[in-house]
């Protein structure tokens, strides 16, 4: 027994010691001493002359050092102790390659790929040997060939992916689409890579050989996966009307229910497609197969109206909401909905007292942490706008404990944050933005980022920060919804701060104030200014952005608007509008955006 262990502990060190001398050689090698590294793979190989991987690092080995003549004799060697294996064929083939020899080169892959004729099994190997050296057009045609030899092997996925990479779009697409024919169940793993070809711009090649392959596939075969991926191309292109009409023919022809809408009005009004959303939901609320499905839908309804209502309309949603509570009562069921009816009380109504007690009413009914969080949240939102910050700051630090480590507490963070800016508190406001610039949220991160910069940016040369204290006043009275106060006071910063750093902001924000009043000239000549003036600045994207928008939508100036919709294409490229600055330029210039 103890001469067993004696052996068994001596293959143990055995091994140890040669993995280390192994990984010596590696690091060698990595580290650029290819004398070293060839000395130690040697000894290893003659320890091991079996050992694959030694006699690789070898070869590599004398190839770093530029001794083809002696990797080439060992590859002869090898080949013919091994019966023409392909892959020392390809690795001769390399070494010519290296050489300079591209003829002979060409000649050993060219062998390697006759190979396949009498072994497809070998095909995967073979392509992965000419993928090492990226030679992709030889590792397609081992593929194919194997593909075309024997219809047990399918290499639809590894060609995919080398059609991706040689820049073959079409190629690519119709190998996915063929994997997803075969398995349904594929395409939320492929559309990731859909994802790195497709953009928003319908108009761009690939997404439109996209959308031909999946429209002749759909004529070929109408089933259900290619409506479904034709809605996800829609939404990607933010054709949220056409994706709904893919949404309905699912919807018609199977049995997946009415969520999908729903998740796509969801999206369309996320994106600010209202009237899109709109109708979206209208279908939901006609279809709905059950009261709970007809309470979401006209919650949802609700709250889309509420974005493009005018004050003289509030009456008749005060009544719609109430007729919904009615309906569906004041129990568990409708806490989001109650929630709502609070915050537009308030917000658009101005009973904040009304408000605050149904809050405070529903916070003591909420079952759950979670829901008792959405319930504090409303009501510091609404303790905000009657400017009772400190009992605000209570509301969402208890939301912070009630729901830890949610990006729900992430963002009762941030506000608690903007709250503490509000009130003129700047130096603890930036210790919390500090902490939430690595949020898992990359927009609470964002935000906190913009934030936390705009504070900064006007303490340094303004000890006092007048001009801060103006511009949180602004942000404040923009929350309440008091938009010409808001205005006058960003005048004054206007005029009692002109050209200091917190100038560019100033403008912008009151444009977008002037924009929201339909005070479309004063927001242009906002957005004139910044670009004048501080157009190498970081709000210049937006200004050339928004000011383009403007001129299409509302000033009906199509050539200005291509003039800036440009700006943001040549001199803007890693923007955020970059992708719906040039679809927006190609519409106004007329192409044929499908």
């Amino acid at each position: 027994m103890r001469y067993v262990l004696s052996i068994g502990l001596f293959l143990l060190v055995s091994f140890s010691l040669f993995s280390q001398s192994e990984q010596l050689a590696r690091n060698f090698f990595d580290q650029g001493e290819y004398e070293k590294a060839l000395k130690t793979y040697q000894q290893l190989l003659e320890q091991n002359p079996g050992n694959p991987m030694l006699f690789e690092g070898v070869v590599s080995s004398y190839q770093q050092l530029e001794n083809f003549e002696e990797a080439e004799k060992l590859l002869y060697e090898k080949l013919n102790n091994s019966a023409n294996n392909p892959n020392v064929l390809i690795e001769l083939g390399h070494n010519f390659d290296l050489k300079g020899n591209d003829a002979k080169a060409n000649q050993f892959y060219e062998e390697a790929l006759e190979a396949v004729e009498g072994r497809p099994n070998y095909a995967y190997s073979i392509a992965r040997g000419f993928e090492r050296y990226n030679l992709l057009d030889f590792a397609s045609k081992t593929y194919e060939r194997a593909m075309e030899l024997s219809a047990d092997m399918n290499f639809s996925l590894q060609l995919a992916r080398i059609y991706g990479e040689q820049g073959e779009t079409e190629e690519m697409f119709r190998n996915y689409l063929d994997i997803i024919d075969a398995d349904p169940k594929f395409f939320p793993v492929a559309s990731r890579e859909f994802n790195r070809y497709i953009s928003e711009d319908a108009s761009s090649e690939a997404n439109i050989i996209f959308r031909n392959l999946l429209l002749k596939k759909l004529q070929e075969n109408p089933s259900l996966i290619y409506n479904e991926i034709l809605s996800w191309l829609f939404v990607q292109q933010k054709q949220y009307n056409r994706a709904f009409i893919q949404e309905k023919a699912l919807y018609r022809r199977g049995d997946s229910g009415l969520q999908g809408i729903i998740n796509l009005a969801i999206i369309t009004r996320d994106n600010d497609d209202l009237e899109t959303a709109k109708e979206i939901i209208a279908f939901v609320i006609e279809e709905a197969p059950s009261s709970n499905t007809v309470l979401q839908g006209s919650e949802l309804l609700l709250a889309l109206k509420q974005e493009t209502a005018k004050p003289e309309e509030y009456e008749t949603l005060d009544n719609e909401f109430q007729e919904l509570l009615s309906e569906f009562g004041y129990g568990a069921n409708t806490l989001s909905l109650q929630i709502n009816y609070a915050s537009f009380l308030a917000f658009k109504r101005g009973r904040n007292v009304e408000a605050v007690a149904l809050l405070k009413e529903l916070s003591e009914k909420a079952d759950s942490n979670f829901d008792k969080a959405l319930v504090k949240m409303t009501l510091a939102d609404i303790l905000v706008l009657e400017e009772k910050f400190n009992e605000a700051l209570i509301y969402y630090s208890q939301v912070e404990k009630l729901v830890k480590n949610d990006e729900f507490s992430q963002n009762a963070r941030f506000k608690v944050a903007k709250t503490s800016y509000y009130k003129g508190d700047f130096e603890w406001a930036r210790n919390q933005l500090d902490v939430l610039k690595s949020s898992t949220s990359q927009l609470i991160a964002n935000d906190a980022m913009e934030l936390s910069l705009l504070i900064e940016d006007n303490s340094v040369e303004d000890s006092a920060q007048a001009a801060l204290k103006q511009y949180a006043r602004a942000d404040l009275l923009a929350f309440q919804q008091k938009d010409s106060e808001a205005i006058n006071v960003l005048d004054s910063v206007l005029q009692n701060h002109k050209g200091d750093k917190i100038e560019d902001e100033a403008l912008l924000k009151q444009a977008k104030l002037h924009e929201k009043a339909a005070e479309y000239e004063k927001a242009e000549a906002n957005y004139l200014q910044i670009i004048e003036f501080y157009n190498d600045d970081i709000l210049a994207d937006n200004a050339n952005f928004y000011l383009a928008e403007l001129y299409a939508n509302h000033l009906n100036e199509p050539e200005k608007a291509k003039n800036y919709y440009e700006q943001i294409i040549f001199n803007f490229a890693d923007s955020i509008y970059f992708v719906d600055a040039r679809r927006n330029f190609r519409t106004l210039r007329g192409d044929q955006i499908e």
